[in-house]
């Protein structure tokens, strides 16, 4: 690497040896950004793709966004030269990859999710607020407001109103506070 910058007749400003095998966070990558983004470096050079980046989408991302700042990437194992036409090109090549896979994991996704409801399985967040309706109802009828409820029970005022609206069309009337009256006769 160092011959292939000196051929270039490019300076080295920072050399990372990063040994990270699979981990997400990356603070010497994070550190080279960061240096990019200040415009302390011109040019980026890798010995391999993977040393770079983890993903596909990760890879192209990281990618686009040292190319907006005008900063030059070379992968010397891959021969992959940003600062060409060629390889700009390879870019847009990634970027269609890229895409691709993203789409495939949403199907993927997707499949899984109705695999799982077939199998009875309850996808998605639980019903932490909708167990509390009874609560809820009985609150609301004792004239409690939306926000004093939901401060009682720990839970959102949105999730309180949205559970009270879903009541109200299911029982196809609104609820509304309920007064006693009680006749009060004075015996003398």
């Amino acid at each position: 690497m160092k011959k292939y910058v000196k051929r270039r007749g490019w300076i080295v400003a920072v050399e990372v040896k990063d040994i990270c095998s699979g981990s997400k966070e990356r603070p010497k990558r994070e550190e080279i950004i960061k240096l990019a983004r200040q415009r302390k470096i011109d040019h980026i050079v890798v010995w391999k793709l993977d040393r770079w980046s983890r993903s596909l989408l990760d890879l192209v991302s990281s990618l686009k966004e040292l190319s907006d700042l005008g900063v030059g990437f070379v992968s010397l194992t891959e021969a992959l030269d940003l600062t060409t036409p060629t390889g700009r090109a390879m870019t847009g090549l990634l970027s269609v990859f890229a895409e691709f896979e993203r789409d495939i994991l949403r199907e993927r996704v997707k499949a899984g999710i109705v695999h799982a409801q077939k199998m009875g399985i309850k996808c998605g967040r639980p019903q932490s607020a909708a167990l509390k309706m009874d609560l809820i109802e009985k609150m609301k009828s004792a004239g409690k407001n939306n926000s004093e409820i939901a401060r009682k029970l720990k839970i959102g005022r949105t999730s309180v109103r949205r559970l009270l609206a879903s009541t109200k069309g299911k029982s196809g009337k609104k609820l509304v506070k309920k007064f006693e009256s009680k006749a009060v006769t004075q015996s003398s």
